[in-house]
C-alpha cells in the first residue's frame, strides 16, 4: 500500500501544478481587455472497494458501512466566469464595451469563419471597416468613409453606428451592430487573441440587436476590463502552493515509512 499512497499523492501534485498554470494564466492576463478568468475544477479517481457498503457481518447483521481507499484526483475541466467586468472610459470613439450579456463577431479568416469577443477596441482599416487589433473584421461590416473622423462617429447602446462630417450638422446611419448570445457560454472555445469559437457544448449563436432579446447594452467610448479577482487569485495560488507540498510531504512520509519496515528485516 506505500507505493500506492505515493501514487495517490503524485495525483495530487499533478492537479496541483495544472491549478497554479490555470491562477498564471489569470494573473498574467489581468490588464487584458474583457479577459474571462477561469479556474481548475477537480474530481476524485476510482475507489479500491475492500468491503462493500451493506456487507453481511454475519447471520443477522450487515456492515452499515464499506471500506474504500481512494486512488487520488484529476482535473475534468476549467470553468471560465463569464461575469461583467468593470467598464473603463478610455475617450476613444472606435471603442465599444457591452454592458451585459453578448459578444461582438467578427470574421478571423477568407471562408468567411465567424468567432466571437468581448473585446471592443477597434480600429479602422484602409477600406475604413471597423476591425479588432488583430485586424479581424466586425461582423455585418459596415464602412465609414473617408471624410469621416473618428470623433465624429456614433455608436448608440441599441449598435445603431453613425457618421458626422465635419460641415455636416444630422449625421447619417453607418450600419447596425449586432451582437450574439450563447445558451452556454462556458462551452465556448477560446483560441487566443480575445476570441471564442462556437462548439456543440455551446450551442447556436442566437443573433440581435444590443439592448433586446436579453443582450447588453452599448457603451461607446469605454472599454470592460479584465473580470479577474487579484486578492483572490493569490489567495487561491498560496492555497494550490500549500496544498502541493501536502502531497509531497505525504510522499516523504510514505517512504520513511517504507524505510522503517524495510529495517525491521535486519
Amino acid at each position: 500500500m506505500g507505493v500506492q499512497a505515493m501514487l495517490t499523492a503524485a495525483t495530487g501534485m499533478q492537479a496541483q501544478d495544472m491549478r497554479t498554470d490555470v491562477i498564471a494564466n489569470n494573473l498574467s492576463n489581468v490588464n487584458t481587455t474583457a479577459f474571462k478568468s477561469q479556474r481548475a475544477h477537480f474530481a476524485d479517481l476510482l475507489y479500491q472497494e475492500m468491503t462493500h457498503v451493506g456487507a453481511t457481518a454475519s447471520s443477522n447483521t450487515r456492515l452499515p458501512t464499506g471500506l474504500q481507499v481512494g486512488v487520488g484526483v484529476r482535473v475534468v475541466g476549467t470553468n471560465r466566469d463569464f461575469s461583467q467586468g468593470s467598464l473603463e472610459q478610455t475617450n476613444n470613439h472606435l471603442d465599444v464595451a457591452i454592458d451585459g450579456t453578448g459578444f461582438f463577431q467578427v470574421v478571423i479568416d477568407e471562408e468567411g469563419t465567424i468567432a466571437y469577443t468581448r473585446d471592443g477596441s477597434f480600429h479602422r482599416n484602409d477600406q475604413g471597416e471597423l476591425v479588432t487589433g488583430n485586424g479581424h473584421r466586425l461582423f455585418p461590416n459596415f464602412t465609414v468613409p473617408q471624410t469621416i473622423n473618428n470623433d465624429g462617429i456614433g455608436i448608440s447602446e441599441f449598435g445603431i453606428v453613425t457618421g458626422r462630417e465635419p460641415n455636416q450638422i444630422v449625421p447619417s446611419e453607418l450600419g447596425q451592430i449586432e451582437l450574439a448570445r450563447f445558451v452556454n457560454p462556458e462551452g465556448l472555445l477560446a483560441i487566443g487573441q480575445n476570441l471564442f469559437m462556437q462548439t456543440p457544448a455551446s450551442g447556436e449563436p442566437i443573433i440581435g440587436q444590443p439592448g433586446i432579446q436579453g443582450l447588453g447594452r452599448l457603451r461607446q467610448q469605454y472599454l470592460e476590463a479584465s473580470n479577474v479577482d487579484l486578492i483572490r487569485q493569490l489567495v487561491d495560488m498560496i492555497r494550490s502552493q500549500r496544498a502541493f507540498e501536502i502531497n509531497s510531504e505525504a510522499i516523504r512520509t510514505t517512504d520513511d515509512m517504507m524505510q522503517t519496515v524495510g529495517n525491521l528485516r535486519r
